[in-house]
């Protein structure tokens, strides 16, 4: 006899995002023209049909129930980061897991892991959006705020919704072996890996105007002179300050150090100058204020996760 298929569980909630439940939908309900690869059961807390977003619904095959023989039990994001999972939910999640089966958050899906308790003293990713909010309320989780996906004890939670994919085809390499997870990757027509986390997609904010005058004028200075030298001194005696004057105003306009503000400047003009020109990484480099390229490389790498190339080839619209 045929070995059965490995089970998954996915789960639906009340006005579920249809994309959040389309992407593991998808690639678990695909086959090779030579194999089955998952018996996808679709499941809502009470076997109930459920809306989604706009009107969309779907039609369960049972409740949570089906639980109990899952192999994968997969919550695709969450409707209400305020909302605890209901109690029957929670001891599904957590009996499944308790007897051997993995247990995937998809995106915002990480918060219903971490409400029924399965992440304490765990590693965990979700959408860099919800960092704040996710540390706040589960600070016991070990979040990584750069994955992609992760998996820690057959708990598997990803970044955001692109993310899912990747998360998917992992789950899918697991069973199945890179060349199957290939395949799949190639019908679905998205790269089976990509390099990177989350932290090039992270939205970098531009530092606001503060509130001293003398600090905004010398921010505007600054940031049409990032391909110069400054030093404490020089901007202390530009802004009719001490040293230690400036320093503590500076601080506190800013909330950064001079240093640590400018390497924060010159990398956002060098994300706009990867972005928007053909310019090689060296000319960047003098543009910005970077001492050498080796320099500019470094700081990207350790800031944004990926290379300035890598970024290019992304986000470049060239």
């Amino acid at each position: 006899m045929p070995k059965p298929l490995p089970t998954v569980a996915l789960i639906t909630y009340p006005h579920f995002s249809p994309f959040h439940f389309g992407v593991p939908f998808m690639i678990f309900s695909t086959g090779l023209p030579e194999q089955g690869l998952f018996d996808l059961k679709i499941v809502t807390s009470h076997g109930n049909a459920l809306a989604a977003e706009r009107a969309l619904s779907v039609q369960p095959d049972g409740g949570l129930e089906l639980l109990a023989q899952a192999d994968i039990v997969v919550v695709p994001g969450w409707h209400d980061l305020d909302s605890r999972p209901e109690p029957a939910l929670v001891d599904a999640l957590r009996q499944a897991h308790k007897r051997g089966a993995y247990v995937v958050g998809l995106c915002y899906g990480a918060y219903a892991l971490a409400y029924a308790g399965l992440l304490d003293g765990k590693r965990a990713s979700t959408h860099w959006m919800g960092e704040q909010d996710f540390t706040r309320r589960f600070p016991q989780v070990d979040l990584d705020m750069n994955a992609l996906y992760v998996e820690d004890d057959r708990l598997i939670t990803s970044a955001g919704t692109g993310a899912a994919l990747d998360c998917c085809l992992y789950i899918v390499r697991q069973y199945y072996g890179q060349k199957i997870a290939n395949k799949v990757a190639r019908v679905m027509v998205v790269p089976p890996h990509r390099e990177g986390g989350q932290a090039q997609f992270i939205e970098q904010p531009v530092a606001p105007s503060t509130q001293d005058a003398r600090i905004n004028q010398l921010l505007d200075h600054l940031r049409r002179h990032l391909n110069q030298v400054h030093s404490v001194d020089a901007l202390a005696q530009r802004a009719a300050m001490s040293r230690r004057t400036f320093t503590r105003h500076f601080s506190k306009a800013t909330g950064m150090s001079l240093g640590d503000w400018l390497i924060n400047e010159r990398l956002q003009r060098t994300r706009e100058l990867l972005e928007s020109t053909t310019l090689p990484v060296e000319s960047i480099s003098d543009l910005v204020g970077f001492q050498t390229p080796v320099s500019l490389r470094q700081h990207f790498k350790r800031r944004n996760q990926v290379s300035p190339s890598e970024w290019r080839r992304t986000f470049g619209g060239e």
